[in-house]
């Protein structure tokens, strides 16, 4: 069993920055495949950024350029950084570990960009 618990979500103005922290349980965190997903109101979750074992990060083409994906495996945390944040980011993001075939989710953190 792998818990994963979300840190750093809040209110933010448009063009501000949030980091969002995922602390996973266990041992075997480096060899987790971790992902960010987000769902706003009404609308279908999306994932976000995913980083592999390899190190290799893909993103959303919406936040390409404006968020990082990145992992300190000596803290079984991987983070979100967050710039240039818009109103359309506005959502609940949540963290997800993939270890041996099964998929493990945090409770979600709200990111709510808004004057």
């Amino acid at each position: 069993q792998v818990h994963l618990v979300e840190f750093g979500g809040g209110l933010v103005q448009p063009g501000g920055s949030l980091r969002l922290s995922c602390v996973a349980s266990g041992s075997m965190f480096s060899f987790f495949h971790m992902a960010w997903y987000r769902q706003a109101p009404g609308k279908q979750r999306e994932l976000v950024a995913g980083r592999g074992i390899d190190g290799s990060t893909d993103y959303v083409d919406s936040v390409k350029g404006r968020f990082t994906m990145s992992r300190d495996n000596a803290k079984n945390t991987v983070y979100l950084q967050m710039n240039t944040l818009k109103p359309e980011d506005t959502a609940v993001y949540s963290c997800t570990a993939v270890y041996r075939g099964m998929i493990y989710w945090g409770q979600g953190t709200q990111v709510t960009v808004s004057s």
